[in-house]
């Protein structure tokens, strides 16, 4: 990624004809605001409703870095994904992957080596809508799209589809990017990690990014998680020193845990990427 404002693509579908297999469109609910669709508007995409807009146009109204936030998050996922096939890193676990939009997980590591293979996984429907339009609308036979839940990591690692693109013994790049901040703590966050961590071989890697009110007020802070609980998912930020405790026992590579336009940056930085809401890292499992 050459730019932090990406001109977005998306894969154009009419939300009351396609469907995920067996998915009735009154399933959409339209009326509720959807976390993906909300990220959607965030990044200037088209594939949202007045809800999610009316949301959205809240929590930027608390903060204003919300908008720039989204769309250096997207841009810490392209430039991570380059850097770990530049590292001859062949395998990408994609969970929590979001309504496509451009430059997505297959099509950056591919254009580093043309035989990546990516498993994506999402527990929505509306966005397993989006992303199997997109493989199938390419041709795409060494990547593939699940449903799953990061809930439930033991059914992520057995699941056919995905064993069918990755072979897990050998080095796979788990990628969580803005997902965990849907992860309640009574979830238990970090055990899940850890649990799809520990199945990996060594030479894999973690790469997430996650959402922080740290550059807030206490009261902005809780405004925010406020709005999302008309959403269907919560919201639970944490602090630099809370998301740091996924890499435990893995080995950070530089510059350690940031904010998303300071990792690897490709531009010179600017005054408010210290304090964009997006805490981010990748490291290496020994």
């Amino acid at each position: 990624m050459t730019s932090r404002h990406t001109e977005h693509q998306y894969v154009s579908l009419d939300w009351m004809g396609v469907g995920a297999e067996g998915q009735n469109p009154a399933d959409l609910h339209p009326e509720v605001p959807h976390p993906a669709r909300m990220y959607d508007y965030f990044l200037g995409g088209k594939d949202n409703f007045p809800a999610d807009r009316a949301a959205a146009e809240q929590v930027m109204a608390i903060s204003p870095m919300v908008r720039i936030s989204a769309l250096a998050n997207r841009a810490f996922l392209q430039r991570a994904v380059r850097y770990l096939a530049e590292l001859g890193v062949g395998q990408f676990l994609d969970i929590g992957t979001g309504i496509p939009t451009a430059g997505n997980t297959h099509e950056v590591a591919r254009r580093v080596n043309p035989d990546s293979r990516v498993a994506y996984l999402d527990n929505d429907p509306i966005v397993l809508v989006h992303s199997r339009a997109l493989l199938a609308g390419a041709g795409h036979g060494s990547a593939t799209v699940v449903q799953g839940d990061l809930r439930d990591p033991a059914a992520i690692l057995a699941d056919p589809q995905i064993r069918e693109v990755l072979d897990l013994g050998q080095p796979v790049a788990l990628l969580l990017f803005a997902v965990l901040h849907f992860i309640d703590d009574r979830d238990d966050p970090y055990g899940l990690v850890r649990h799809l961590v520990d199945a990996l071989p060594s030479g894999s890697y973690l790469a997430l990014s996650h959402g922080t009110a740290d550059f807030l007020s206490p009261a902005d802070a809780a405004k925010g998680p406020a709005v999302y609980r008309s959403a269907t998912a919560q919201l639970t930020m944490r602090s630099r020193e809370q998301v740091l405790r996924f890499f435990d026992g893995l080995e950070l590579t530089d510059p350690g845990l940031v904010t998303a336009p300071l990792w690897r940056p490709d531009q010179p930085a600017r005054p408010t990427d210290a304090e964009t809401a997006v805490w981010v890292g990748l490291a290496r499992k020994p």
